[in-house]
C-alpha cells in the first residue's frame, strides 16, 4: 500500500481555497435570503433609523448624559452634494430622527452645520436648504454654520438657512453661481473620420445641444433661461440671509467669486472669519439659551448603510480594479447633464 504525501504548502493552499469557498457560498447564501426577504416583505420593511454618535462638546467633553440633558445636532457636510449621503431625502430623514426616539421631547435645541464642499446639485441643495428652514421654523431652534475649508456654492445655499456663519481664517467662502456643463461637441471630428450619426426625435428642439451634428444659433437658448432663473431664486436666498449682500452687489461685484475668511466677512459672506469649532459652539449653545455651566450633548446622526448593499458589494466587487482618467473639469456621471451649484476651479 502507498500513501501520498502532499507538502505542507499544498495543504495550506487547499485549506485556504476551501474556507474562501465557504464564504463565499455562505455570503451568497445570505444575499439570496435576504433578496427573498425584501421581495416578499414588500413595504414591510420601515426606513431604517440614522445611527447616534456622540460628539465632542465645546470643552471636548464626550461623556454620554441622561436623557433630560439638552442635545444639539451637527450636521456634516464634507464632500459634493447630491452625492452619498448628502441629497435632500437623507438630509431630510436625519432631521425627522432628530425629533424620535432618545432625541424625542424637544431635546435638541440648536443645529450646527459643519461645513466643507465645493456644492453640488442645484436641486439637492436647495432640498436641504428648504428642509433646513423648515426644521427651524417649526422646532424654533437657532441654527449655526461652521466653515473649515470650503463653503462654496451649493455650501453656500445652505449656509443661508443658518442665522450665524463662522469660519477659519483659511477657510474659503463665496461662488455664489451656476452652471451646468461643460458640453461637448464632435461634429467637425466626425467629418474628418467620416463618421455620421443619426438621432430620431419628435417635438422641437428634442434634441437639444446634441454633440454629433452642428449646433444651431441660439442652441441652448431655453436653457440658458433656466440656469438664469435658478441662478436669481440663489441671489435671492443670499441677499435675504446675508444683509451686506445685496443683489446689485452679488451681482456686478462679488459675482461668482471665492474670498478668503477675511475678505468673505469684509463683504457679507460669513459673521466671524477668526473661529474655529470650540467657539461657534459656544456661541450657538449661547444662542440656544443652554447655561455656561449646564451639560448638554453633542450629537451627529449618520445616515445608515444598507446592510444588503453592503454585504453584495463585499461580495461581488472584491478583487476588482477600476482604470480611470480624470481630466480638467470631467463631473462625476452622478452630475454630469444637471444644473449646479459648484465650485470647481
Amino acid at each position: 500500500m502507498h500513501f501520498t504525501r502532499e507538502s505542507v504548502f499544498v495543504g495550506a493552499i487547499r485549506s485556504f481555497c476551501s474556507s474562501f469557498a465557504l464564504v463565499v457560498g455562505i455570503s451568497l447564501g445570505l444575499v439570496v435570503v435576504f433578496m427573498g426577504m425584501m421581495m416578499l416583505g414588500g413595504n414591510n420593511f420601515l426606513p431604517p433609523k440614522s445611527e447616534i454618535m456622540v460628539m465632542p462638546d465645546a470643552h471636548g467633553n464626550r461623556m454620554i448624559l441622561p436623557p433630560s440633558s439638552p442635545v444639539i445636532l451637527r450636521i456634516d457636510f464634507s464632500g459634493v452634494i447630491g452625492m452619498g449621503d448628502l441629497t435632500g431625502e437623507k438630509i431630510q430623514n436625519i432631521l425627522l430622527d432628530s425629533q424620535d426616539d432618545m432625541l424625542k421631547g424637544g431635546r435638541v435645541k440648536a443645529v450646527l452645520l459643519c461645513m466643507n464642499t465645493p456644492g453640488g446639485v442645484a436641486s439637492e441643495g436647495a432640498a436641504i436648504y428648504r428642509a433646513l428652514m423648515d426644521y427651524k421654523m417649526k422646532y424654533k431652534v437657532p441654527i449655526y454654520t461652521y466653515v473649515d475649508g470650503l463653503c462654496a456654492s451649493g455650501g453656500m445655499y445652505i449656509a443661508c438657512a443658518s442665522d450665524k456663519i463662522y469660519a477659519t481664517a483659511s477657510s474659503v467662502i463665496g461662488s455664489v453661481g451656476v452652471r451646468m456643463g461643460p458640453n461637448f461637441n464632435f461634429s467637425d471630428a466626425m467629418t474628418k473620420v467620416g463618421v455620421s450619426a443619426l438621432t430620431l426625435t419628435a417635438g422641437k428642439d428634442k434634441d437639444e445641444l446634441n454633440p454629433f451634428r452642428p449646433w444651431k444659433p441660439d442652441e441652448a437658448a431655453s436653457l440658458q433661461t433656466i440656469v438664469s432663473a435658478i441662478y436669481d431664486q440663489f441671489i435671492d436666498v443670499v441677499s435675504m440671509a446675508r444683509p451686506k449682500l445685496t443683489k446689485e452687489k452679488l451681482v456686478h461685484e462679488c459675482g461668482a467669486d471665492v474670498f478668503i475668511a477675511e475678505a468673505a466677512e469684509m463683504h457679507g459672506y460669513i459673521d466671524d472669519a477668526m473661529s474655529n469649532y470650540m467657539m461657534s459652539l459656544m456661541a450657538l449653545t449661547h444662542a440656544a439659551g443652554i447655561g455656561e455651566q449646564q451639560p448638554y450633548q453633542v450629537v451627529q446622526l449618520s445616515a445608515p448603510q444598507p446592510f444588503l448593499a453592503g454585504l453584495t458589494q463585499s461580495v461581488f466587487k472584491q478583487g476588482k480594479i477600476v482604470h480611470s482618467l480624470d481630466l480638467p473639469y470631467q463631473l462625476s456621471p452622478e452630475l454630469s447633464g444637471k444644473i449646479l451649484y459648484l465650485y470647481q476651479p
